[in-house]
């Protein structure tokens, strides 16, 4: 599978290097990124997701050198060039190079072409365990390059067999290091509206759930998820991954929710049609 990536103007193979050791999102972690995939050869939602890059690159005050219209024609051609059907895209803005180690002069844009994750797909018919963890994450609305947290505690998670970490801080649990969050409770669907990551998968399933629950974007209790009947997480690559164990504690009767699925095979038949 050749693959390439976008680098402030130039396309090249995805092997070639490219940053320079002055960079700031390397001197002073001061970067984000972003990333989506196709289905059926298409962008998935790619307006919601340029729109969250864009928002992302305002609040970090980096400017960007390149429309939307003419980012779309650069996907459309390194996809060509993966030969593949279905290719994900990754977004990486920085700070640029700083001769101050300080002040952002010119960011770099850089996109990644990528084969499709496997984020456990086992892991959708049985569900995880996560591990609660108290932290919020800085600057949530912006989709940071900073993942310590998921690194520091990347030996402890494989030890305890658990896929990721649930944040949570001051009794309100928010999301999961790389996802969203959700219960159900009778038929109400619940999900945090502070200290997160506005995901589109997070904005579709609220969309799809919309005729079949009473949905309630609000704060959530460390205690109100503890007692919920279903618990399931959302993004990218976990599409509706049912959570079945937080810590010790096991979430309903241990297994995955019939409404988690029945939202994850709602999910599945949007992709499948997805650009048709």
């Amino acid at each position: 599978m050749p693959l390439y990536q976008y680098f402030n103007g130039e396309i090249s193979p995805i092997d070639k290097a490219l940053f320079q050791t002055n960079d700031l999102g390397l001197l002073r972690g001061y970067g984000l990124f972003d990333y989506f995939r196709t289905y059926n050869g298409v962008p998935f939602r790619w307006d919601d997701y340029w729109q969250r890059f864009e928002n992302s690159a305002k609040r970090l005050k980096l400017p960007l050198s390149i429309t939307q219209q003419e980012t779309a024609k650069v996907l459309a051609d390194l996809h060509a060039l993966s030969e593949e059907p279905e290719v994900a895209f990754r977004f990486v803005l920085t700070g640029g190079y700083a001769a101050d180690s300080v002040h952002v002069v010119k960011p770099n844009f850089l996109i990644r072409t990528e084969a499709l994750p496997q984020d456990n797909p086992a892991g959708r018919l049985k569900g995880i365990k996560v591990l609660p963890y108290e932290y919020v994450r800085d600057l949530p609305e912006v989709k940071s390059t900073n993942y310590v947290h998921m690194v520091l505690m990347a030996d402890q998670m494989k030890q305890q067999q658990a896929a990721d970490l649930l944040f949570y801080k001051d009794g309100e649990v928010s999301e999961l290091t790389r996802s969203n969050l959700f219960l159900i409770r009778d038929n109400v669907l619940i999900t945090p509206d502070t200290n997160i990551l506005h995901g589109v998968t997070r904005k579709v399933i609220l969309e799809l759930a919309q005729p079949f629950f009473e949905i309630q974007v609000r704060k959530v209790t460390y205690d109100e998820l503890m007692n919920a009947e279903e618990v399931f997480t959302t993004s990218t690559t976990k599409w509706v991954m049912p959570i079945v164990q937080i810590g010790n504690h096991t979430v309903g009767n241990g297994q995955a929710g019939k409404k988690s699925l029945f939202l994850q095979d709602r999910f599945m038949d949007l992709v499948k049609t997805w650009g048709k």
